[in-house]
């Protein structure tokens, strides 16, 4: 007999299948003729399992996690991974994506080393014939013996995909909290922390859809007026295009979205969402090479909001370089009991050393490097956290030609679940792109077909019926080694 959650989720699915099933029988064309489509863009949400993230922090394994390949956390309990590629086909409904990121749990440490080694990355997700599974890389170190094993794409979940009809899919798709259960090779790859037929955490992900001839996109670069101008403007100190990558701080994000918060952001004026960081767009500014200084004002805003009066918004971001340090300022609007307005707040500060601040191929970058909150910065979080706190690391793209091309974004790609049900849906109305966080608590399995009014509706209706999924208690941990303490 399938657990409570099971039955929600399937009973989730058999609702949405009759919606997207009567929405088949309202435009047959639509389905009948659509061509093969590349999945390009998009993110799978995924707790893996609940009970064994709770299991790694606790009091018996004294661990934890760690994000790699740009893998994201929201919500507080699901691990976000980014940039799909794969192929769809519409009249058979055949779809397979594969994603970026990864996540490595850590516990049991002994000596230099630990007991408990995991790591999962690029998850993939293939659906044929009425059947689903993931894929992903496994690094997994076994219980008992130690022995390391790393296993490409190892078939690690089976996903329960009944009652839904892939065909005819020509917008986002979405398949929202999927069944999942681990089978025999995922058990073994799991280290043997579970067996096979366990209930994993349910899978979400969200894809857009583009014509296989479409061409690839290319990563952002400053807009072209000459090879020549371009140099001659960078000898003179002007930046010709730039940004800055920051994600504040993974446990705020966490915080906003997890079930204490229940929250969301937002972001407005250009800023950009990659999933484990924001992107400040559109830098204008100066750069001296010889003085290995640097100014730029960036476009873009991120607004915070959820329960218990938190409501921030960062605004107006600069970033100065000078004597080897780095600060990165903002406008700082802060509502509640402990808020702050607060104009060009130096919010935190990075080392931006000769060596990093040297020009390569027109592109001045740095990478990920470690920022810590200034005095300010604690004023403008409430006290939330202390002055000299590690925050999240920053990333800086300066390019000073015309022909240096910015770092490429992760790729979320759009929801494919409309922000509110429209009330009066427009004819061919495309859903709506949904905030990043909010998304990954999307409750109902679709796969919006994005063909007129009508399928509007239906795509609203889908959401009515959804049951926002609540998280797990911890109650099926891993059992422990005999000699835990």
């Amino acid at each position: 007999m399938p657990s409570s959650g099971q039955a929600r989720a399937i009973g989730r699915a058999g609702t949405v299948a009759a919606l997207t099933a009567l929405a088949g029988a309202l435009f047959p064309a639509a389905a009948a003729h659509a061509d093969d489509r590349t999945v390009r863009g998009g993110r799978l949400d995924w707790g893996i399992k609940s009970s064994f993230q709770s299991y790694v922090t606790g009091p018996i394994a004294h661990g934890g996690s760690t994000l790699q390949g740009g893998a994201a956390t929201v919500g507080g309990s699901q691990f976000r991974f980014h940039s799909a590629k794969g192929s769809y086909d519409p009249e058979s409904g055949t779809f397979g994506a594969g994603f970026s990121g990864g996540v490595r749990f850590t516990g049991h440490k002994k000596g230099g080393s630990y007991e408990l080694d995991l790591t999962i990355s690029r998850p993939t997700v293939k659906v044929s014939g009425g059947s689903g599974t993931l894929y992903a890389d496994m690094v997994s170190k076994e219980k008992g013996t130690g022995k390391v094993t790393s296993t490409p794409q190892v078939p690690l979940a089976s996903l329960n995909v009944s009652g839904i009809d892939m065909k005819g899919g020509t917008g986002p798709i979405a398949l929202n909290s999927l069944p999942a259960t681990l089978t025999s090779q995922g058990a073994k790859a799991f280290a043997g922390y579970y067996p096979a037929g366990t209930a994993l955490d349910p899978v979400s992900l969200s894809t857009d859809l583009v014509a296989k001839s479409a061409p690839e996109s290319e990563p952002e670069k400053a807009p072209s007026d000459g090879k020549a101008k371009g140099k001659e403007k960078a000898k003179a100190g002007r930046i010709e295009n730039a940004a800055v990558d920051w994600g504040v701080r993974r446990t705020f994000r966490e915080y906003v979205t997890g079930p204490i918060a229940e929250g969301e952001w937002k972001l407005s004026a250009g800023a950009q969402d990659g999933g484990a960081l924001f992107r400040f767009p559109k830098g204008e500014g100066t750069y001296d090479e010889k003085k290995h200084t640097l100014a730029a004002d960036f476009a873009g805003s991120v607004r915070f909001t959820g329960a218990h009066g938190l409501d921030l918004t960062l605004a107006g971001i600069a970033v100065e370089v000078k004597d080897g340090k780095g600060t990165l300022s903002a406008d700082v609007d802060s509502k509640g009991d402990r808020g702050a307005t607060l104009k060009d707040a130096p919010l935190i500060t990075f080392p931006a050393g000769e060596k990093e601040l040297k020009p390569k191929d027109g592109l001045v970058s740095l990478a990920e490097v470690p920022s810590k909150l200034t005095a300010e910065g604690a004023e403008a979080f409430g006290g939330m956290y202390r002055a000299g706190s590690a925050m999240d690391p920053l990333s800086l793209a300066v390019a000073l030609d015309t022909d240096a091309k910015l770092p490429a974004l992760p790729d979320l790609g759009s929801s494919a679940r409309p922000d509110s049900a429209p009330e009066k849906p427009e004819k061919h109305a495309q859903p709506k792109t949904e905030n990043a966080a909010k998304s990954a608590d999307s409750s109902s399995n679709a796969v919006p077909i994005g063909v007129g009014a009508g399928v509007a509706v239906l795509l609203a209706a889908a959401v009515a019926f959804g049951v926002v999924r609540k998280r797990r208690a911890a109650t099926d941990t891993p059992t422990p080694d005999p000699d835990d303490s």
